[in-house]
Protein backbone atom coordinates (compact mmCIF):
# COMPACT_ATOMS: atom_id res chain seq x y z
CA UNK A 1 0.00 0.00 0.00
CA UNK A 2 0.85 3.38 -0.89
CA UNK A 3 0.61 5.81 1.94
CA UNK A 4 0.10 9.53 1.10
CA UNK A 5 1.98 12.41 2.86
CA UNK A 6 -1.43 14.30 2.35
CA UNK A 7 -4.57 13.93 0.39
CA UNK A 8 -8.07 15.98 0.28
CA UNK A 9 -10.17 14.21 2.41
CA UNK A 10 -13.53 16.43 1.64
CA UNK A 11 -15.97 13.98 3.77
CA UNK A 12 -19.36 15.08 3.41
CA UNK A 13 -21.06 18.89 2.95
CA UNK A 14 -20.12 22.09 3.80
CA UNK A 15 -21.89 23.35 6.98
CA UNK A 16 -22.91 27.01 8.30
CA UNK A 17 -20.21 28.78 9.74
CA UNK A 18 -20.13 31.52 12.52
CA UNK A 19 -19.88 34.04 9.06
CA UNK A 20 -20.86 34.42 5.70
CA UNK A 21 -18.45 33.55 2.62
CA UNK A 22 -18.19 37.37 2.25
CA UNK A 23 -16.62 38.01 5.39
CA UNK A 24 -14.42 35.40 5.14
CA UNK A 25 -13.45 36.65 1.67
CA UNK A 26 -12.84 40.29 3.20
CA UNK A 27 -10.77 39.09 6.05
CA UNK A 28 -8.41 37.36 3.62
CA UNK A 29 -8.10 40.17 1.40
CA UNK A 30 -7.14 42.18 4.61
CA UNK A 31 -4.46 39.63 5.07
CA UNK A 32 -3.22 39.26 1.63
CA UNK A 33 -2.82 43.82 1.82
CA UNK A 34 -0.93 43.24 4.70
CA UNK A 35 1.20 40.54 2.57
CA UNK A 36 1.64 43.14 0.13
CA UNK A 37 2.65 45.64 2.28
CA UNK A 38 5.85 43.71 4.54
CA UNK A 39 7.08 41.77 1.16
CA UNK A 40 5.44 38.43 2.21
CA UNK A 41 4.38 35.91 -0.99
CA UNK A 42 3.11 33.53 0.85
CA UNK A 43 1.92 33.33 4.52
CA UNK A 44 1.73 30.27 6.78
CA UNK A 45 -0.54 30.67 9.90
CA UNK A 46 -0.39 28.38 12.71
CA UNK A 47 -2.30 30.03 15.92
CA UNK A 48 -5.92 28.90 16.32
CA UNK A 49 -6.86 32.88 16.42
CA UNK A 50 -5.29 33.30 12.93
CA UNK A 51 -6.33 30.52 11.21
CA UNK A 52 -10.08 30.66 12.93
CA UNK A 53 -10.54 34.25 11.81
CA UNK A 54 -9.29 33.64 8.14
CA UNK A 55 -11.04 30.25 7.56
CA UNK A 56 -13.70 30.04 10.59
CA UNK A 57 -11.92 26.32 11.50
CA UNK A 58 -10.76 26.06 14.96
CA UNK A 59 -8.94 22.80 15.28
CA UNK A 60 -8.09 20.94 18.46
CA UNK A 61 -3.94 20.26 18.58
CA UNK A 62 -3.24 17.45 20.64
CA UNK A 63 0.51 18.38 20.08
CA UNK A 64 0.34 18.02 16.32
CA UNK A 65 0.67 21.19 14.11
CA UNK A 66 -1.98 22.72 12.15
CA UNK A 67 -2.15 25.66 9.68
CA UNK A 68 -3.74 28.06 7.22
CA UNK A 69 -1.34 29.02 3.41
CA UNK A 70 -2.52 31.97 1.85
CA UNK A 71 -1.02 33.07 -1.48
CA UNK A 72 -2.31 35.84 -4.06
CA UNK A 73 -4.94 33.33 -5.35
CA UNK A 74 -5.26 30.62 -2.88
CA UNK A 75 -6.25 29.69 0.92
CA UNK A 76 -5.84 26.13 2.64
CA UNK A 77 -6.39 24.53 5.74
CA UNK A 78 -3.61 22.21 6.31
CA UNK A 79 -4.99 19.54 9.11
CA UNK A 80 -4.64 16.00 10.73
CA UNK A 81 -5.59 12.94 9.71
CA UNK A 82 -7.14 12.14 13.04
CA UNK A 83 -9.83 14.96 12.12
CA UNK A 84 -10.83 13.10 8.93
CA UNK A 85 -13.61 15.73 6.88
CA UNK A 86 -14.40 18.48 9.76
CA UNK A 87 -11.88 20.57 9.13
CA UNK A 88 -13.26 20.62 5.64
CA UNK A 89 -16.60 20.89 6.63
CA UNK A 90 -16.05 23.34 8.83
CA UNK A 91 -13.77 26.34 6.97
CA UNK A 92 -14.56 28.61 4.52
CA UNK A 93 -11.46 27.72 2.38
CA UNK A 94 -9.87 24.56 0.68
CA UNK A 95 -8.10 21.71 2.88
CA UNK A 96 -5.76 19.90 3.04
CA UNK A 97 -5.25 16.55 5.20
CA UNK A 98 -1.54 15.45 6.61
CA UNK A 99 -0.76 12.00 7.40
CA UNK A 100 1.44 10.96 10.43
CA UNK A 101 3.46 8.06 8.39
CA UNK A 102 6.12 10.05 7.97
CA UNK A 103 7.62 13.16 10.01
CA UNK A 104 7.31 16.62 8.48
CA UNK A 105 4.77 15.80 6.43
CA UNK A 106 2.66 18.86 7.92
CA UNK A 107 5.18 20.82 6.26
CA UNK A 108 5.15 18.76 3.24
CA UNK A 109 1.48 19.89 2.58
CA UNK A 110 2.77 23.54 3.34
CA UNK A 111 4.87 23.58 0.73
CA UNK A 112 2.63 22.01 -1.34
CA UNK A 113 0.37 25.29 -1.19
CA UNK A 114 2.92 27.72 -0.62
CA UNK A 115 6.19 26.38 -2.74
CA UNK A 116 9.72 26.81 -2.33
CA UNK A 117 12.37 29.83 -2.50
CA UNK A 118 9.93 32.38 -1.53
CA UNK A 119 9.03 35.30 1.05
CA UNK A 120 7.00 33.69 3.55
CA UNK A 121 4.96 35.29 6.49
CA UNK A 122 5.14 33.82 9.86
CA UNK A 123 3.51 33.82 12.93
CA UNK A 124 6.31 35.41 15.51
CA UNK A 125 4.38 35.39 18.13
CA UNK A 126 3.38 31.58 18.12
CA UNK A 127 5.46 29.45 16.02
CA UNK A 128 8.41 27.73 18.45
CA UNK A 129 11.78 27.72 17.57
CA UNK A 130 11.34 24.27 16.58
CA UNK A 131 9.08 24.48 14.20
CA UNK A 132 10.55 27.81 12.34
CA UNK A 133 13.25 25.65 12.28
CA UNK A 134 11.21 22.66 9.96
CA UNK A 135 9.43 25.74 8.04
CA UNK A 136 13.46 26.33 6.77
CA UNK A 137 14.22 23.66 6.37
CA UNK A 138 11.23 22.41 3.50
CA UNK A 139 10.26 25.92 2.22
CA UNK A 140 13.98 26.82 2.18
CA UNK A 141 12.27 30.94 2.46
CA UNK A 142 14.51 33.67 0.28
CA UNK A 143 13.29 35.55 3.21
CA UNK A 144 10.94 35.45 6.55
CA UNK A 145 8.31 38.34 7.21
CA UNK A 146 6.83 38.46 11.04
CA UNK A 147 3.08 38.83 10.08
CA UNK A 148 1.87 38.49 13.83
CA UNK A 149 1.39 42.17 14.35
CA UNK A 150 -0.15 43.11 11.01
CA UNK A 151 -2.92 40.31 11.42
CA UNK A 152 -3.16 41.24 15.18
CA UNK A 153 -4.20 44.75 14.35
CA UNK A 154 -6.80 43.51 11.97
CA UNK A 155 -8.44 41.50 14.21
CA UNK A 156 -8.56 44.51 16.38
CA UNK A 157 -11.08 46.05 14.33
CA UNK A 158 -14.21 43.96 14.47
CA UNK A 159 -16.81 43.75 11.67
CA UNK A 160 -20.35 44.43 11.73
CA UNK A 161 -20.51 41.09 11.89
CA UNK A 162 -18.15 40.10 14.51
CA UNK A 163 -20.04 42.77 16.61
CA UNK A 164 -23.57 40.89 16.39
CA UNK A 165 -21.52 37.78 17.68
CA UNK A 166 -20.13 39.70 20.30
CA UNK A 167 -23.09 41.23 21.51
CA UNK A 168 -25.19 37.63 21.49
CA UNK A 169 -21.98 36.52 23.61
CA UNK A 170 -22.24 39.31 26.09
CA UNK A 171 -26.21 38.46 26.59
CA UNK A 172 -25.24 34.71 26.87
CA UNK A 173 -22.71 35.76 29.62
CA UNK A 174 -25.64 37.44 31.77
CA UNK A 175 -27.69 34.65 31.59
CA UNK A 176 -25.06 32.81 33.04
CA UNK A 177 -24.36 35.45 36.04
CA UNK A 178 -28.35 35.18 36.55
CA UNK A 179 -27.66 31.55 36.99
CA UNK A 180 -24.75 31.75 39.14
CA UNK A 181 -26.80 34.57 41.65
CA UNK A 182 -29.87 32.37 42.10
CA UNK A 183 -27.47 28.98 42.78
CA UNK A 184 -25.36 31.30 45.96
CA UNK A 185 -26.35 29.62 49.31
CA UNK A 186 -24.94 29.48 52.45
CA UNK A 187 -22.67 25.93 52.20
CA UNK A 188 -22.77 25.60 48.46
CA UNK A 189 -19.64 24.52 47.14
CA UNK A 190 -17.99 27.21 44.49
CA UNK A 191 -18.00 24.13 41.79
CA UNK A 192 -21.94 23.70 41.97
CA UNK A 193 -22.44 27.40 41.83
CA UNK A 194 -19.80 27.51 38.92
CA UNK A 195 -21.68 24.20 37.17
CA UNK A 196 -25.27 26.18 37.57
CA UNK A 197 -23.66 29.12 35.43
CA UNK A 198 -21.67 27.19 33.06
CA UNK A 199 -24.73 24.56 31.92
CA UNK A 200 -27.16 27.71 31.64
CA UNK A 201 -24.78 29.54 29.12
CA UNK A 202 -24.03 26.35 27.58
CA UNK A 203 -28.16 25.93 26.61
CA UNK A 204 -28.21 29.46 25.91
CA UNK A 205 -25.84 29.15 23.46
CA UNK A 206 -27.27 26.03 21.88
CA UNK A 207 -30.70 28.17 21.40
CA UNK A 208 -29.24 30.96 19.39
CA UNK A 209 -27.03 28.58 17.51
CA UNK A 210 -28.07 25.85 16.26
CA UNK A 211 -25.70 25.47 13.99
CA UNK A 212 -21.97 25.99 15.94
CA UNK A 213 -19.96 23.87 17.61
CA UNK A 214 -19.88 24.04 21.37
CA UNK A 215 -16.63 23.68 23.65
CA UNK A 216 -14.65 25.78 26.05
CA UNK A 217 -17.88 27.49 27.58
CA UNK A 218 -16.70 27.70 31.13
CA UNK A 219 -16.93 29.96 35.25
CA UNK A 220 -14.81 30.92 37.02
CA UNK A 221 -16.79 31.19 40.37
CA UNK A 222 -14.12 32.35 43.18
CA UNK A 223 -14.78 33.03 47.50
CA UNK A 224 -12.97 34.34 49.90
CA UNK A 225 -9.19 33.75 49.83
CA UNK A 226 -9.79 32.23 46.66
CA UNK A 227 -10.99 36.08 44.94
CA UNK A 228 -7.50 37.28 45.34
CA UNK A 229 -6.54 36.40 41.35
CA UNK A 230 -8.99 37.29 38.48
CA UNK A 231 -8.03 34.03 37.30
CA UNK A 232 -8.00 31.30 39.81
CA UNK A 233 -9.54 27.91 39.83
CA UNK A 234 -12.58 26.60 40.90
CA UNK A 235 -12.23 24.36 43.82
CA UNK A 236 -14.95 22.46 46.31
CA UNK A 237 -14.93 25.08 49.13
CA UNK A 238 -18.39 25.86 50.79
CA UNK A 239 -19.99 29.36 51.03
CA UNK A 240 -19.91 31.00 54.53
CA UNK A 241 -22.49 33.94 55.29
CA UNK A 242 -20.05 37.19 54.46
CA UNK A 243 -17.93 35.64 51.84
CA UNK A 244 -16.99 38.00 48.98
CA UNK A 245 -17.25 36.32 45.93
CA UNK A 246 -15.99 36.70 42.51
CA UNK A 247 -18.24 35.43 39.16
CA UNK A 248 -16.95 35.30 36.32
CA UNK A 249 -18.96 33.56 33.49
CA UNK A 250 -17.01 32.97 29.89
CA UNK A 251 -19.31 31.98 26.94
CA UNK A 252 -17.39 30.75 23.93
CA UNK A 253 -19.30 30.61 20.98
CA UNK A 254 -16.99 29.23 17.50
CA UNK A 255 -14.04 31.02 19.00
CA UNK A 256 -14.98 33.82 20.31
CA UNK A 257 -14.88 34.87 23.62
CA UNK A 258 -17.15 37.21 26.17
CA UNK A 259 -17.45 37.37 29.78
CA UNK A 260 -18.99 39.01 32.51
CA UNK A 261 -17.93 39.30 35.95
CA UNK A 262 -19.09 40.66 39.38
CA UNK A 263 -18.35 41.17 42.89
CA UNK A 264 -20.37 39.68 44.86
CA UNK A 265 -21.26 38.95 48.65
CA UNK A 266 -22.65 36.10 50.82
CA UNK A 267 -25.44 37.26 52.77
CA UNK A 268 -24.10 40.72 53.86
CA UNK A 269 -21.19 43.11 53.60
CA UNK A 270 -18.74 44.65 56.57
CA UNK A 271 -18.69 48.02 56.30
CA UNK A 272 -14.53 48.22 55.47
CA UNK A 273 -15.32 45.65 52.16
CA UNK A 274 -18.65 47.62 51.10
CA UNK A 275 -16.13 51.02 50.90
CA UNK A 276 -13.41 48.81 49.17
CA UNK A 277 -16.45 48.08 46.62
CA UNK A 278 -18.04 50.86 46.15
CA UNK A 279 -14.51 52.46 45.78
CA UNK A 280 -13.84 50.02 43.32
CA UNK A 281 -17.51 50.42 41.68
CA UNK A 282 -16.32 54.40 41.23
CA UNK A 283 -13.56 53.46 39.07
CA UNK A 284 -15.46 51.11 37.01
CA UNK A 285 -17.93 53.64 36.26
CA UNK A 286 -15.31 56.31 35.50
CA UNK A 287 -13.14 53.94 33.78
CA UNK A 288 -16.30 53.29 31.10
CA UNK A 289 -16.46 57.34 30.72
CA UNK A 290 -13.43 57.33 29.17
CA UNK A 291 -13.84 55.01 26.38
CA UNK A 292 -13.69 57.58 23.37
CA UNK A 293 -12.39 57.52 19.96
CA UNK A 294 -9.38 59.57 20.08
CA UNK A 295 -8.33 58.59 23.59
CA UNK A 296 -5.05 56.13 23.91
CA UNK A 297 -5.08 53.12 26.27
CA UNK A 298 -2.72 54.53 28.23
CA UNK A 299 -4.40 58.29 28.49
CA UNK A 300 -7.60 55.61 30.16
CA UNK A 301 -4.64 53.63 32.23
CA UNK A 302 -3.24 56.99 33.88
CA UNK A 303 -6.45 58.43 34.46
CA UNK A 304 -7.80 55.75 36.52
CA UNK A 305 -4.19 55.28 38.30
CA UNK A 306 -4.97 59.01 39.41
CA UNK A 307 -8.49 58.06 40.59
CA UNK A 308 -7.64 55.23 43.15
CA UNK A 309 -4.33 56.65 43.90
CA UNK A 310 -6.56 60.32 45.04
CA UNK A 311 -8.20 57.27 46.95
CA UNK A 312 -5.36 55.58 48.70
CA UNK A 313 -5.97 52.56 46.23
CA UNK A 314 -3.47 52.13 43.77
CA UNK A 315 -1.30 50.02 45.31
CA UNK A 316 -3.91 46.95 45.42
CA UNK A 317 -4.59 47.33 41.53
CA UNK A 318 -2.96 44.04 40.13
CA UNK A 319 -3.12 44.58 36.28
CA UNK A 320 -4.61 46.53 33.60
CA UNK A 321 -7.81 47.81 33.07
CA UNK A 322 -9.47 46.26 30.25
CA UNK A 323 -8.70 44.37 26.83
CA UNK A 324 -10.04 43.53 23.44
CA UNK A 325 -12.41 40.98 22.29
CA UNK A 326 -12.87 38.56 19.51
CA UNK A 327 -10.96 35.22 18.36
CA UNK A 328 -9.69 34.80 21.88
CA UNK A 329 -9.90 32.06 24.82
CA UNK A 330 -7.77 31.88 28.34
CA UNK A 331 -5.41 29.56 25.71
CA UNK A 332 -4.88 31.42 22.59
CA UNK A 333 -5.64 35.02 20.97
CA UNK A 334 -4.81 37.66 22.84
CA UNK A 335 -5.09 41.12 20.96
CA UNK A 336 -1.87 42.71 23.29
CA UNK A 337 -1.95 45.80 21.47
CA UNK A 338 -5.32 47.16 22.66
CA UNK A 339 -5.23 46.81 26.40
CA UNK A 340 -5.59 49.29 28.82
CA UNK A 341 -2.12 49.60 30.50
CA UNK A 342 0.51 52.06 30.98
CA UNK A 343 2.61 50.96 27.68
CA UNK A 344 -0.74 50.87 25.01
CA UNK A 345 -0.39 53.76 23.01
CA UNK A 346 -3.03 52.52 20.51
CA UNK A 347 -5.96 55.00 19.78
CA UNK A 348 -9.47 53.91 20.47
CA UNK A 349 -11.48 53.37 16.82
CA UNK A 350 -14.74 53.24 16.38
CA UNK A 351 -15.49 49.25 15.80
CA UNK A 352 -13.14 48.49 18.65
CA UNK A 353 -14.44 46.04 21.45
CA UNK A 354 -12.97 46.62 24.69
CA UNK A 355 -13.68 46.17 28.31
CA UNK A 356 -13.31 47.89 31.49
CA UNK A 357 -12.61 45.91 34.41
CA UNK A 358 -10.87 47.41 37.31
CA UNK A 359 -9.62 44.84 40.27
CA UNK A 360 -8.46 45.50 43.58
CA UNK A 361 -7.20 42.91 45.86
CA UNK A 362 -6.40 43.62 49.28
CA UNK A 363 -4.68 40.79 51.30
CA UNK A 364 -5.76 39.00 54.00
CA UNK A 365 -5.45 39.91 57.88
CA UNK A 366 -6.34 43.53 56.01
CA UNK A 367 -10.08 45.28 56.77
CA UNK A 368 -12.10 44.41 53.54
CA UNK A 369 -9.50 41.38 52.55
CA UNK A 370 -10.63 40.05 49.00
CA UNK A 371 -10.61 40.62 45.21
CA UNK A 372 -13.21 42.95 43.93
CA UNK A 373 -13.80 43.03 40.13
CA UNK A 374 -16.11 44.53 37.81
CA UNK A 375 -16.53 43.72 33.91
CA UNK A 376 -18.22 45.33 31.35
CA UNK A 377 -18.02 44.48 27.67
CA UNK A 378 -17.95 48.44 25.72
CA UNK A 379 -18.16 48.94 22.06
CA UNK A 380 -16.29 52.01 20.95
CA UNK A 381 -18.46 54.20 18.90
CA UNK A 382 -18.73 57.74 16.95
CA UNK A 383 -18.69 59.43 19.94
CA UNK A 384 -17.80 57.34 22.99
CA UNK A 385 -18.60 53.84 24.11
CA UNK A 386 -21.83 51.35 24.35
CA UNK A 387 -22.00 48.67 27.11
CA UNK A 388 -23.13 45.73 25.95
CA UNK A 389 -23.13 43.96 29.07
CA UNK A 390 -26.96 43.70 31.19
CA UNK A 391 -26.07 42.21 34.72
CA UNK A 392 -26.27 44.86 37.33
CA UNK A 393 -22.95 45.65 39.39
CA UNK A 394 -22.61 46.76 43.08
CA UNK A 395 -24.03 46.22 46.26
CA UNK A 396 -27.34 46.80 45.68
CA UNK A 397 -28.14 43.65 43.37
CA UNK A 398 -24.83 41.59 44.63
CA UNK A 399 -25.27 40.66 48.30
CA UNK A 400 -27.33 37.40 47.90
CA UNK A 401 -28.02 34.12 48.92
Amino acid sequence: MTRPDFFRFHNGDKVALPFSQDEYDTRLMGLRSAMDATGAEVAVLTSMQNIAYYSGFLYCSFGRPYGLVVTASDAVTISAGIDAGQPWRRCATDNLTYTDWARDNFWRAVAHVAGTGRAVGYEGDHLTLGQKGRLDAVLSPRESVDLAPATMQQRMRKSPAEIELIRAGAAVADVGGYAIRDAVREGTREIDVAMAGRDAMELEIARRFPDAEYRDTWVWFQSGLNTDGAHNPVTARQLQRGDILSLNTFPMISGYYTALERTMFVGEVDAASLEIWQANVAAHEYGMSLLKPGTTCAEVTHAINAFLEDRGLLQYRSFGYGHSFGVLSHYYGREAGLELREDIDTVLEPGMVISMEPMLTIPQGQPGAGGYREHDILIVTGTGAENITGYPYGPAFNVVG
